[in-house]
Order: structure tokens, then sequence, then C-alpha cells
């Protein structure tokens, strides 16, 4: 990535601030509207008017209530903030619905994502080689079967072969599956508060 990359930025803690207060609003709206909260990406800073990914993570006294995000940038980060934390809260497949009991049990977690860029290896022991425990994210892809693990997933899955193990489960394969169509993307992120 160049330095240069407006996407890869850290955004100031005023920006994340907003960010965060934005996510929450959007759960609150949510609740009263059944729809993400409608966001003028206009009336933000440049930072966060700009396109970016982000996960939304939602933990209710430190267990995960929901995660939501997109892997690639389409929308300014704003718009992206808002509709995951929607989307966490109402619409992740493995939790109920937040209720409004809930809200003050609620921790939300951000991760901005940079874009992915894929790694070239050509075998599971050589991919296993390149990644950076506990600072990257993986995207892996065959066929249609696609699965990411978040840089945070290190603090589970701290050794590498299980982590790529455990993403093939995630993605529909088998844990002992290899093959040369396997794709494999890498990121990082920005995650706060």
């Amino acid at each position: 990535m160049s330095s240069v990359d407006q996407t890869t930025k850290p955004i100031c803690e005023g920006d994340r601030e907003v960010l965060l207060a934005l996510a929450d609003e959007s759960i609150r709206h949510g609740l009263q509207h059944g729809r993400p909260l409608p966001v003028d990406s206009t009336a933000y800073t440049a930072p966060l008017q700009q396109q970016r990914a982000s996960f939304v993570t939602l933990l209710k006294q430190g267990q995960l209530r929901g995660c939501i995000g997109h892997l690639e940038a389409t929308q300014p980060l704003v718009a992206d903030v808002a509709a995951n934390a929607y989307s966490a809260a109402f619409q992740d497949p493995r939790f109920p619905s937040v209720t409004a009991a809930e809200l003050p049990l609620l921790d939300i977690h951000l991760s901005l994502l940079t874009p992915a860029q894929p790694l070239t290896f050509d075998s599971e022991a050589d991919l296993i080689n390149l990644l950076h425990p506990g600072k990257d994210g993986l995207i892996l892809e065959e066929g249609h079967h696609r699965g990411t693990f978040l840089p945070s997933v290190w603090a589970q899955l701290p050794d590498p072969k299980a982590f790529v193990t455990q993403l093939k489960i995630k993605a529909g394969l088998p844990a002992n599956h290899w093959s040369e169509n396997i794709r494999v993307f890498r990121y990082t992120t920005e995650s706060f508060p």
C-alpha cells in the first residue's frame, strides 16, 4: 500500500468518537423504525466521507452479540458504519434481534478495513508462513465458498495453522481441504475503541 493512499490513513480520535456515536444511533433508530439510520455523508469530515469498508461488532457483557460488515468499500464510511451497526444488531443470523433492554449492556467495536491484497503461495504451509498473527485479516475463497476472519480473531486462534483451518471451515470447506484454486487476500484493520 502506498503511504499516500487515503483509505489507509488512521482517523483522528474525534472522528472515531463520531463513528461510535453514529453506530449507537443507528441501532437506536433501528429499534424505533426498523431500518438503519439514514446518513448524509456530506455533513461529516472528509475522512468519514471516503469510501471504506467496515465491520461492526457488538459485545454484550464481553460475549459476541452480533458482527456484520463489508469486505469491500462501496459507500462512504459513515454510511457503511450506520448500515453495519443496524445489521449487526438486527440481521446477524446467529442471534435474535437486539432489544431495547439490551442497549445499556452493549459495547460497540468498529474495524475499518484497508483494501484487501491477494497473497501468492504454493501450498498451505507456504500460506501459513506468510501470515502475521495479530495483524492480518484474511479472506479465503474457492468457488462459491468464502469466509473472512478479522485480525481480532487471532486472540482466540493464535496459531496460524489453526487460524487457516478454522477459516476454511467458516468458508464451508472441510478442515483438511486444500487445492490450487484457493485464493487468499490479506487486509488490516484500524479497530477501536
